[in-house]
């Protein structure tokens, strides 16, 4: 096991306070560079907004253990809400700024959320009436109707100080909401000491290369966990330099490499392929100094690291989690020894790790009393460690469903080599991959069981190239409709008004039944078959 330390104790340590010292530390280094605005704030300036901020929120009447929702693109506003969110004692909860009207009351009314953080286009043409708990909105940029302006939060006086009651084992530090493989996105409970964890987890030895000195391009989105903990939280706590990007954009990000004299930047692998794509046809800067990219969010194709590597001179390091996680619980090697980019590498130190080989496993059984894979051969990974989340939002049954006897079941299928690097080679769980966007199946299929003529469907991913995994709709229809191309058009319309853009349909199929077990649960496999 190379991995046995972590970067520091993570115990009694709150998110907020890490970064404030950092703050403290570094006052004159510059901490974040917001691309969509021009906007650099020095470790001082952000450290003294943060600390604003949380008194405004505090002054509106915000109270430890209120949800406070953000809904914003990334931004220097983003950023300082969410640390002053916590310092406040508040739950941020995130929301992605691609939602539609119908995912953001969902999330808005399941969490509770009493504050919304917001910008004026974001909520354009959205309902927030009705909503029990959400009394104020703040809007950062363009305003909007019955919204008030952000920098009404940064002018409060009120010198309020917040002294928790509970330990940063106890008090969650974000609610992010993950896509489940049934029903709706639930809320993932991820305490202060789950993601102190999970930083000093990466930052350890023969971990990542992460250091004070780097210069990080940041174009993966801060509501999502990677964005979030994988990058904004370890930066400025190590007081490195964060370039933020609204969106993954070849042009703005090649400018920045340079203009920032960016050293690494976190992707996905849609995004790899399409800078290779821009490396071919000579879009990419050759004098750039990054030394290293990591990969993750969804499987990483062995020839497109390799392909990346020779076109870029950059290697590629890929790493594996989940929401559940923190995210992270293995990471690979840059070192020459140990790199493998196929792999997703070694655990994370305190992470243990059990590969099952039973097919069929009785949702009773404990890890330790199951048999393990043997070496190269598939199992599903079990794991436990302190980055693992306290359980889901009001839903006892769904944590108990992954998290037994403190063992948390990913539904991936790995395999481990003897060398000790771990491969993903196929999910037991449902969820499809749209550039390293989880869609789970069932949302999608709620949202076309609505529809008139939609009987019964199901829904599944389709391998594409560009994307990694397409939502592929299969339907049948009610009597007195008929399959045409300007119905499937019309489907996907259906959807795309109330779902965010990467969980749509690309394609709809038609068919006379949709293949079902005796019990009725959709045989997806069948379905992918047939796409085969």
């Amino acid at each position: 096991m190379l991995r046995t330390q972590l970067y520091a104790d993570p115990h009694n340590l709150f998110l907020h306070d890490l970064v404030l010292n950092s703050c403290r530390r570094n006052a004159q280094k510059t901490a974040l560079v917001d691309a969509s605005c021009g906007r650099r704030l020095t470790y001082a300036e952000y450290g003294d907004t943060v600390e604003s901020l949380a008194r405004g929120l505090m002054a509106t009447g915000v109270k430890p253990g209120d949800v406070v929702a953000i809904f914003l693109a990334n931004s220097w506003e983003f950023c300082t809400a969410y640390h002053a969110a916590t310092l406040a004692g508040a739950i941020p909860t995130l929301l992605n700024p691609s939602y539609r009207e119908r995912e953001v009351r969902y999330q808005l009314e399941n969490s509770g959320a009493v504050l919304l953080i917001t910008d004026g286009r974001n909520i354009e043409g959205i309902n927030l009436g009705g909503l029990p708990n959400l009394r104020r909105v703040y809007t950062t940029r363009l305003p909007a109707p019955g919204a008030e302006p952000f920098a009404n939060l940064l002018n409060s006086m009120t010198a309020v100080e917040h002294k928790p009651d509970q330990s940063p084992e106890q008090i969650l530090a974000v609610l992010p909401y993950s896509s489940g493989t049934t029903g709706l996105p639930k809320g993932v409970m991820l305490s202060h000491y789950n993601l102190v964890a999970n930083v000093y987890q990466l930052l350890g030895p023969n971990a990542t290369k992460l250091n004070s000195a780097d210069n990080i391009l940041c174009c993966l989105p801060l509501y999502h966990i990677y964005g979030l903990n994988v990058i904004l939280n370890p930066a400025l706590i190590l007081g490195a330099k964060l370039v933020l990007v609204p969106r993954f954009h070849v042009p703005m990000l090649a400018k920045l490499l340079i203009d920032e004299a960016v050293t690494m930047m976190p992707l996905v692998p849609p995004a790899i392929n399409a800078l290779c794509q821009a490396a071919e046809a000579g879009e990419f800067p050759r004098d750039h100094q990054v030394h290293w990219v990591k990969s993750g969010a969804a499987p990483l194709a062995p020839d497109l690291a390799r392909r990346f590597t020779a076109l870029t001179n950059i290697p590629v390091c890929q790493g594996y989690g989940m929401t559940e996680a923190s995210p992270v619980t293995h990471v690979g090697f840059l070192e020459p020894a140990r790199y493998r980019p196929d792999s997703i590498g070694h655990p994370v130190a305190a992470t243990d790790c059990r590969v099952l080989s039973q097919s069929d496993i009785d949702p009773g059984d404990s890890p330790d009393n199951l048999t393990e894979a043997p070496s190269g051969q598939p199992g599903e990974l079990v794991m436990r460690g302190p980055q693992f989340m306290l359980g889901y939002w009001k839903e006892p049954q769904a944590t108990a469903a992954v998290l037994r006897d403190g063992w948390y079941w990913s539904g991936d299928i790995v395999t481990r080599d003897p060398e000790g690097f771990y491969r993903v080679v196929d999910r037991r769980k449902e969820m499809i991959k749209y550039k390293g966007f989880p869609v789970a199946p069932a949302e999608v299929e709620a949202v076309l069981l609505e529809h008139p003529a939609v009987k019964e469907c199901g829904v599944v991913g389709r391998p594409e190239a560009a994307a990694g995994e397409i939502p592929v709709a299969f339907v049948a229809l009610r009597d007195g409709f008929v399959e045409s191309h300007k119905l499937g058009e019309e489907l996907c319309a259906f959807v795309a008004d109330r779902l965010t853009h990467y969980k749509q349909p690309r394609e709809v199929r038609f068919v006379d039944a949709v293949p079902k077990t005796a019990s009725g649960k959709i045989l997806r496999r069948e379905l992918r078959k047939s796409i085969a």
